[in-house]
This record gives structure tokens, C-alpha cells and sequence, in this order.
């Protein structure tokens, strides 16, 4: 008898909510769930359910799950790629945003419910689940009080709630006016709890961090608004609401491909440009350089002992933030017009237009050199290693500067300088003496 008793305590126990390293973020989640559950009680039984309610819930019910399944391979791949601190773009709110104008709060709320429910059951396959359900159950729970605060908002404004707004200019435009607050509202009370929720995880998060992607809320927008015509629809012609789902369909293909170039554009670690990405940018800018008979410039920056700090100061996690830190110090010290990006492992490289003189290249190699070795960079505790911070971070780098007869040419080049720069005791910049051939030499990432 105690065993069984006990089983269902044992796995509460067991949850992966209880195990998140932060106390301050554990407690924020709880509130949470329990701020979801007040508002959702109450206003639940603010209005009655009719038949009419029933049959409307249905509709859109039905369509939210075929909608879930025909998009859910393309949500699956959507989460793999979203970045850490970037807040999660909810389609979904197509269905329930719908359900708070049409419906009365009890069945709005537990449209959000079954959209989420669905998506968890559907989207990802039983033992490949990344996220863990207290997370899912946290994104429905800001959802829910958004939900609550859309209705606040929509009873106190709407000449006829629930339902849409009138068909008459004057009273139509008003109540289109109290939609567009309440999805605002209902927007923001999610944003707000979502984004708290980010920087007490990753407390090293900035706020641009956070609204790097902020135009990727514009599909959001977007859902809200395809959400006010499917309520439109549900409440005139159900039978078209087979178009917004073909519309969502198609707005998943469009947000995948821009979350797959995002990807292949910009290095994830260091926020620069991918390898395959400078190789092209930087061919465009040397056949700009070469038509206007300009100079072009190079830097390859390579990090002293990275493989020290991955093996001994911190593993892995510490060389990420080095490599984010060093990404940021290129960034500072280069202008809009100049490309940076991660070349491979621990070497980045910088192709400067217009650089001018060769003195020029290296007076901009050295503040990079120099903002390097000031950096202070924080690596948190994690496991059984302690915090620490890194301050004796040092750069080699190599230059080399135009005419070449390619972008591999002038790689080449600056990075037969880096090599002499490495050989000459690191923490050094050596430009590269003249533009003909000769061998590179390559080294280690662990250099």
C-alpha cells in the first residue's frame, strides 16, 4: 500500500523542474503556473457556454490539431534551431487568439490548453523530446495570462462581447482598435514573462540578445491578425477556415527557411559570419576593390593556447564564451562596412575595404590586439569546476593586403603571416611582405 502511495510522489520528485540549477528561476516558474491558474479561474465562469459555443470551439479546434500535425516536422526543425535566448515564435496563437474573441474565457482558456497539449503530444516523438515539460507547460502558462489579459481588455471595450467587430465604419474601426490593444496586451504579457524567464537562465543574456531577432515577432503579428479572420470566419463561414490553415502551412515554410539562412549566415558562438558566408562576402569586396583599383586589407586572428582554456579552465563552455568575447571585440574595433567572421576552430578573420595603407592595416590589428588583452572574460560555475575568470587572453594575428589574385590568395598570405607571428612568440601582429606566391603554412586550432 505505501508503495503505491508513494509512486506518484516519486515521480513528482522526479520532474526535471525540481533539478533547474537556479532557485530564483525555479520559484519564477512556479509563480507563474500559479499567476496561470488564478486568472484562468478567475475568469472562467464570467459568461455562460452555449451550444453555439460548443460547436465553434469544435471548429477551431479542429482545425488547430490538422494544422499541428501538417506543420509539425517544420515546428520540430524550428526548435532545433532557435537560439537559446531567443524567444519562442507561437503560430499556434492563430487558434487561440480567435477563440478569446469569439468565445467566452473558460473555453478561450482551454483552447490554449489543447493547442499546446497537441503540440507536445505531436511535434516532438516520444523519446526524442529536447524540451522538457515544465518548460512547455511554462510558455502555455504565459500564454494563459496574456489569454487573461486580452479578455480583460476585449469585455471592456467590444460593442458585442465575445464575437468580432461591428460592420458599421464608426463601430467597426473601434472595436478593430480594442483587438489590435488586446493582442498587444496579450503579446506583451507573454514576451515579458518569457524574456524574465531567459535572462534568469542564462543570466549573461543581454537585452540585445533578446531583440537581435525582434522582426521575427512580425510572424506573430501575423498570426493574430490571420487569428481575428478565422473568428471572422467561424462565426460566418467555418467552411473557408480551411485557408488560414493552408495560409499557416505556407507561413511555417517561410519561417524555417529564414531561421535555415540566419543559420548558415552567422556563426552561433561568436555572432559573426560563417566560414562559407565570408568566403562570399569577402569575393564580392575584392572584385568591388578590383574594379575600383582600391586596396583591400586582411587580418587573420588566431587565439594563444585555446586548447589550454578548453582543457584546463573550464572545458568547453569557457572556450565559447572566449570565442563570443573575442567575436565581440572584433566587432567593436572594426567598422559596419568591414566583414568579420569565424574562419574555422579558434581563427577568425577580418577583410577590411579601403583600407589604404599597409600602416592602416596594422594600426587596426593592434586595437584589436590590444582590446583583446583587456578583456575580462566570466566563466561561471558549472559541475564541480568553480567560477573563474579569464584576463590573460592574447591574439596572433596575420595581415596581408591587396592585389591578390583571390580571396584564397590573400587567406594565403595572411595566414603565412600568422604563422611567423606564432613563431615569433604569439601575442604579435607580422604583415605579410609581398603579394606573390609562396607556401602557407597551417596550424593547429589548438595554437
Amino acid at each position: 500500500m505505501q508503495g503505491r502511495i508513494g509512486k506518484p510522489f516519486r515521480r513528482v520528485a522526479g520532474w526535471s523542474l525540481w533539478h533547474i540549477p537556479s532557485k530564483t528561476l525555479r520559484g519564477y516558474v512556479l509563480v507563474v503556473y500559479g499567476a496561470a491558474a488564478a486568472v484562468t479561474a478567475a475568469t472562467a465562469f464570467l459568461m455562460p457556454v452555449t451550444a453555439v459555443d460548443l460547436t465553434r470551439f469544435g471548429a477551431l479546434a479542429c482545425c488547430a490539431v490538422v494544422c499541428i500535425e501538417l506543420t509539425r516536422r517544420v515546428e520540430r526543425q524550428r526548435e532545433y534551431l532557435r537560439a537559446a535566448t531567443a524567444p519562442y515564435q507561437d503560430t499556434k496563437s492563430v487558434w487561440s487568439f480567435a477563440a478569446v474573441l469569439v468565445l467566452p474565457p473558460s473555453l478561450a482558456s482551454a483552447m490554449v490548453v489543447l493547442t499546446y497539449a497537441a503540440a507536445w503530444w505531436r511535434v516532438w516523438p516520444r523519446r526524442q523530446r529536447p524540451v522538457p515539460p515544465y518548460r512547455w507547460a511554462f510558455s502555455g502558462s504565459t500564454v494563459l495570462c496574456g489569454t487573461q489579459a486580452a479578455v480583460a481588455v476585449l469585455a471592456l471595450g467590444m460593442h458585442r462581447y465575445p464575437g468580432v467587430p461591428e460592420p458599421s465604419i464608426p463601430s467597426g474601426l473601434a472595436d478593430l482598435g480594442v483587438v489590435a490593444a488586446a493582442a498587444l496586451l496579450r503579446w506583451l504579457v507573454n514576451a515579458a514573462l518569457v524574456m524574465a524567464a531567459i535572462l534568469l537562465a542564462n543570466p549573461e543574456a543581454g537585452i540585445a540578445d533578446l531583440v537581435r531577432s525582434f522582426s521575427e515577432h512580425l510572424a506573430e503579428a501575423g498570426a493574430m491578425g490571420l487569428g481575428l479572420v478565422a473568428a471572422t470566419l467561424v462565426v460566418d463561414n467555418p467552411v473557408v477556415l480551411a485557408g488560414v490553415v493552408l495560409a499557416l502551412v505556407v507561413m511555417h515554410r517561410v519561417l524555417l527557411l529564414r531561421q535555415y539562412q540566419s543559420q548558415a549566415r552567422t556563426d552561433p558562438k561568436t555572432g559573426l559570419a560563417t566560414a562559407g558566408r565570408w568566403q562570399e562576402l569577402a569575393e564580392q569586396s575584392l572584385a568591388r576593390a578590383q574594379d575600383r583599383g582600391s586596396t583591400l586589407g586582411m587580418l587573420m586572428v588566431d587565439l594563444d593556447h585555446f586548447k589550454d582554456i578548453n582543457d584546463q579552465r573550464g572545458g568547453h563552455l569557457a572556450g565559447d564564451r572566449v570565442l563570443a568575447a573575442v567575436g565581440e571585440a572584433l566587432r567593436a574595433e572594426t567598422r559596419e562596412q568591414d566583414v568579420c567572421g569565424r574562419y574555422g576552430g579558434d581563427e577568425l578573420a577580418v577583410l577590411i575595404p579601403d583600407v589604404g595603407t599597409p600602416e592602416n592595416l596594422l594600426a587596426i590589428a593592434e586595437r584589436i590586439r590590444r582590446r583583446v588583452r583587456a578583456l575580462r572574460v566570466e566563466i561561471p560555475a558549472a559541475d564541480d569546476l568553480d567560477a573563474v575568470e579569464i584576463t590573460d587572453l592574447t591574439v596572433s594575428i596575420g595581415a596581408a593586403m591587396s592585389p591578390a589574385a583571390g580571396v584564397d590568395d590573400l587567406v594565403r598570405r595572411a595566414d603565412a603571416a600568422l604563422y611567423r607571428a606564432k613563431s615569433d612568440g604569439r601575442d604579435r601582429t607580422c604583415l605579410s611582405p609581398d603579394p606573390g606566391p609562396g607556401p602557407g603554412r597551417r596550424r593547429s586550432a589548438n595554437t
